[in-house]
């Protein structure tokens, strides 16, 4: 324990209320709400007494100190920011239950800050997940309008924790310098949301069964500048029927007027919104990851993974040195084998451009290549009108790729079955892993100047 009172911190919006929080465990740290109006310091033990004392507009500073606690939010518009990433932490020791979970609350900002080790009660619990803006998980309806997080960290050194950071059943938002390590779902998550209006920039995204998931989410989404590596697959837009409703993954500028689950793409020339750029997306060849009966399903090895996906637009990546496939897409049949309730989401309206791609797949297995596509099986059969073009690459399935697929043509036709063996092969090494925790990450970088912004206060002067 210091024997000197640490620094604080603060933060500001116009409120007429200022509160501080102090006395976190192990260290004396201290938290602090405070607004421009600042008449008081009254002091708190708990973030989530001060969360609970502010007000909609009020920042929340947080000290250095580790924070044995979840913490849960319904008031909009707050500011919570930490002084210092690595040393601020909301530490969940490996009890069940979310770290910080914003319910319904709008415009809510989470910044320069640490949670980890916070665990479902099985590998396929609901919990388990360490920053999580929850516009009404499973409702199928948008309850949270605004979500923005910044230089943040997330990791889990055991085997239950489910996912990093995580939005659902909300719009307009942004992710910017982010990392999540040792999940068994997904690092990085977005969900239900037909039209996201969403960005995701500046990740490293490391050590997760699946680096980034996008379980039904579509329209306009961009994810760029960002790094996944070491894990089970990299990249994952899916669509599925599960209660991410509704589906599907569409990535069509106009998806919010879609209403169909299977919708239909009569062309290559479509309007993509959905974007995957600029990452760099390697190594991703890691089958120790934790993982639950979902992600270990998730066939493993691969930079990106479109399952069933429409209309995304993946360009100017570079992907490199994974095992299995460097982009591997594919169709769902969800849940399968098929059921009565079962929908055959298509692989359709995709393009691929731009990208290069080197040392993917494993020499002399025909379907382990740079891009693997395999379509035309399932359902209605209509896993047409994808295209690829301009990528540097060495190896495909269907072979030259980027003849019969050209994004010249204006249609193409489903790419077969040729890689099916290959995709169950890669399925069933992957539901026979052997996880182990992964490694605690090192320091990422912190803010700049947390107090940047704030008002004139004791803390921040």
């Amino acid at each position: 324990m210091s024997t000197t009172h640490p620094r604080s911190i603060a933060l500001a919006l116009p409120l007429a209320l200022t509160l501080l929080l102090t006395a976190a465990v192990p260290s004396r740290a201290a938290v602090q709400v405070v607004t421009k109006a600042t008449v008081s310091y009254p002091h708190f033990t708990t973030i989530q007494d001060a969360v609970n004392a502010a007000a909609p507009g009020d920042w929340v500073l947080i000290d250095v100190g580790v924070y044995p606690e979840p913490v849960y939010v319904t008031t909009p518009s707050l500011h919570i920011r930490g002084m210092d990433r690595t040393g601020v932490i909301v530490d969940g020791q490996h009890q069940v239950g979310n770290g910080i979970e914003v319910w319904k609350a709008d415009g809510v900002w989470i910044e320069n800050l640490t949670v980890r080790n916070f665990d479902r009660a099985t590998l396929d619990g609901e919990d388990g997940n360490e920053i999580w803006w929850n516009g009404g998980d499973g409702s199928g309806q948008i309850g949270l309008h605004g979500w923005y997080g910044r230089y943040l960290t997330t990791y889990s050194d055991g085997l239950l924790a489910g996912y990093g950071i995580f939005t659902s059943n909300a719009v307009g938002g942004f992710w910017d310098n982010v990392y999540a390590s040792g999940f068994n779902d997904s690092g990085i998550y977005l969900g239900a949301c037909r039209d996201c209006k969403a960005k995701i920039r500046n990740a490293l995204i490391e050590n997760n069964a699946l680096g980034y998931s996008g379980t039904n989410s579509g329209g306009h989404i961009i994810l760029e500048k960002s790094i996944f590596r070491n894990n089970s697959s990299g990249i994952g837009p899916n669509s599925l029927n599960n209660d991410d409703q509704p589906p599907p993954q569409d990535g069509a500028c106009n998806s919010g007027l879609n209403d169909s689950s299977t919708p239909a793409f009569l062309s290559t020339r479509v309007q993509r919104c959905t974007i995957i750029r600029k990452n760099v997306i390697e190594n991703n060849d890691n089958l120790t990851t934790p993982a639950n009966s979902t992600t270990a399903s998730i066939p493993w090895g691969n930079g990106i993974i479109l399952i069933g996906t429409y209309a995304d637009l993946v360009k100017n990546n570079t992907i490199r040195n994974n095992p299995s496939v460097g982009l591997l897409g594919i169709e769902n049949p969800d849940p399968f084998p098929p059921t009565p309730s079962t929908v055959f989401f298509q692989l359709s309206g995709n393009k691929i451009s731009g990208n290069t791609f080197e040392n993917n797949g494993t020499a002399g297995d025909p379907s382990s290549t740079d891009i693997t596509l395999a379509g035309g099986l399932f359902g209605a059969q209509q896993s047409v009108n994808n295209c690829v073009s301009g990528n540097t690459l060495t190896t495909s399935s269907p072979a030259n790729i980027q003849d019969t697929w050209s994004c010249r043509h204006p249609t193409t036709p489903n790419p077969g079955g040729a890689a099916l063996g290959f995709i169950l092969q890669k399925q069933a090494e992957s539901q026979a892993r052997t996880s182990v925790p992964q490694p605690v990450p090192p320091s990422q970088p912190t803010m700049p100047n947390p107090c940047k912004g704030v008002p004139k206060n004791p803390l921040c002067s």
